[in-house]
């Protein structure tokens, strides 16, 4: 079984930093490394998109400080790096609300996605002032102004369009989550999207997290049976495990 969707819970830059004595910043600096290392091994790896949550809705509670660090971070990643992983066949896709977010930093993104716009191997989301209930109330509201509008029956909505509403609308749903640091949930990410995605969680930390850790992820999801509410495949016609 091969995965074409990842995403990953980009957790731990603080715990890293921390445990080093270095500032918070620091451990997002070396996040955005390792963001970088693990795009290029997803186009290495066959990975036809990857997914990663950069900044959450609820990320705005953090000190005001530490957020216009990891934005002017952000900004830095994508203004240095868009060009070189267009060259490799990356495109970069920004998904969230992006209301709050200065005029840079929407510049620059925007930038980002056009240099990239042409690159046709993996499609990485950057999720950035994303949450997963967001997603699904945006969504509806958009339904539902198509239908109050009359350009919708509301007795024809079913998934397939109400997918076609979210963020990620054109792209499959996640085959695996990856979630670093250890905690055991999903934090608003990717709820409607998610739905049937394999979980993974590795006590490794985000800035140290490799291509190798990638690997070992995707070797864990390929030797499982993904049955969607049904009996499992390999019992189908056959004995039941």
């Amino acid at each position: 079984m091969r995965a074409s969707h990842v995403a990953i819970i980009m957790d731990g830059n603080g715990r890293w930093a921390e445990g080093r004595g270095l500032p918070r910043l620091e451990g997002h600096r070396r996040g955005t490394e390792a963001a970088r290392r693990i795009a290029l091994a997803a186009r290495d790896l066959g990975l036809r998109h990857l997914t990663l949550f950069a900044f959450s809705t609820e990320n705005w509670k953090r000190p005001e400080s530490e957020v216009r660090g990891l934005f002017s971070l952000m900004e830095q990643f994508f203004a240095a790096e868009a060009q070189k992983l267009a060259d490799v066949g990356i495109r970069i896709r920004a998904i969230g609300s992006m209301e709050r977010l200065s005029a840079s930093a929407k510049h620059v993104i925007m930038e980002a996605q056009r240099i990239t716009a042409h690159a046709s191997d993996t499609v990485v989301n950057v999720a950035i002032d994303y949450g997963g209930r967001w997603d699904i109330l945006q969504a509806a509201r958009r339904l539902a102004t198509e239908a109050a509008q009359g350009k919708l029956d509301p007795n024809g909505i079913d998934e397939e369009l109400f997918a076609s509403m979210l963020s990620t609308a054109g792209q499959p749903d996640p085959d695996l989550v990856i979630r670093t640091g250890g905690d055991m949930r999903l934090s608003n990410f990717l709820l409607w999207q998610s739905a049937y995605s394999e979980l993974y969680v590795t006590p490794v930390l985000w800035p140290d997290f490799t291509p190798d850790h990638l690997k070992e992820a995707l070797a864990e999801y390929s030797r499982r049976d993904r049955r969607f509410g049904a009996l499992s495949g390999k019992s189908i016609g056959g004995e039941d495990r």
